[in-house]
């Protein structure tokens, strides 16, 4: 015989040491205690020992079946208890979870552009109600009673005074009303309007500008904006002023950049003219001044408003608005 009980048994219990799962003690319980186990085997060798020793070499091996059946058992139990209940096991050589990152949203990181581009030239955020009255949203701004933007299906009426409002231009009026020239904004935020298509969403996010000092000129107002589009694109996409109209700018313009996809030579984004429309502009109209007390022959200025999503489809190429609020990960994570 190859081996005494002695080894065979402690054998056995170093292998059950290092059995972690309950297949693995069934596995040791079978070849250690089954019929054609290790220590059945040596039971039937017995024979071959000397008369002398054959007694106590049975008398242990049977001591030995017996206590390792009942360590097999016990450690079944015991593992078997363990995958029934882990609310409470904690496996320490499991590795850690990794917690993804979130990211700003990328009408978020471009509002977030615009406001440092316009900060760095002397411009302070300031911020507004989003539901507006008749008379900061459309009176004050120059636009009478029997203007198409008053109509229902322009503009969302909470009643007969109170509007979503339809762009940050309130946000000017109450700055104004509070605070002398001169006066340097940039106004963020939500705003809401009775459209929906590709390139156009009931509510959606815009930027206004207002400068009011002396000697303010449209210049002054061409030179701005060059320097935002040149830093928030390249220095070499040009810029185009087109007469326009505004109830509350005079003169008023559109301004058109040079097409950031194939730079002047025409395609289907800008329709082949070589241009794409950024945002509008002009000086603002006396009117507004006379409605917060401004002193029109002392003061002039410009103002201007642009959507971020516009803004932000042209930075990134991205051709229907409606991507920004489908909440689709796989659209998002690429910024």
């Amino acid at each position: 015989m190859e081996k005494t009980i002695e080894q065979i048994h402690q054998e056995a219990l170093n292998e059950l040491e290092a059995a972690s799962e309950a297949e693995a003690v069934q596995e040791l319980s079978v070849r250690y205690l089954g019929r054609k186990g290790v220590i059945t085997s040596f039971l039937r060798n017995i024979s071959k020992l000397p008369p002398e020793n054959r007694p106590e070499a049975g008398k242990k091996a049977n001591e030995t079946k017996k206590a390792l059946d009942k360590l097999f058992k016990d450690a079944l139990k015991r593992l078997e208890r363990i995958a029934a209940d882990t609310s409470d096991y904690i496996d320490v050589s499991l590795p850690g979870r990794t917690l993804l990152a979130g990211s700003l949203h990328p009408i978020t990181q471009i509002t977030g552009l615009i406001c440092e581009i316009f900060t760095n030239l002397g411009f302070d955020i300031v911020e507004g109600p989003e539901v507006e009255t008749d008379y900061y949203n459309f009176e004050a701004l120059n636009i009478p009673k029997n203007h198409p933007a008053r109509d229902m299906q322009d503009t969302f009426y909470i009643s007969d005074n109170i509007v979503l409002r339809t762009h940050t231009s309130p946000v000017q009026i109450r700055t104004m009303e509070k605070q002398t020239p001169p006066v340097r904004i940039i106004a963020p935020g939500k705003v809401y309007r009775c459209d929906s298509d590709l390139t156009h969403t009931p509510m959606f996010n815009q930027v206004e500008g207002l400068l009011v000092d002396e000697n303010v000129s449209f210049g002054d107002l061409k030179g701005t904006l060059t320097t935002f589009v040149h830093r928030m694109f390249d220095d070499r996409i040009s810029l185009r002023f087109r007469p326009s109209f505004f109830p509350f700018t005079e003169p008023s313009a559109e301004v058109d950049i040079l097409c950031v996809m194939c730079r002047g030579k025409g395609c289907r984004v800008c329709s082949q003219t070589g241009w794409i429309e950024v945002l509008g502009a002009g000086m603002v109209h006396p009117a507004l001044f006379e409605n917060v007390g401004y002193d029109t022959s002392r003061f002039t200025g410009f103002a201007f408003g642009m959507g971020v999503e516009r803004i932000a489809m042209l930075k990134y190429g991205i051709d229907d608005i409606r991507k920004y609020f489908d909440n689709d990960l796989r659209f998002l994570r690429q910024f």
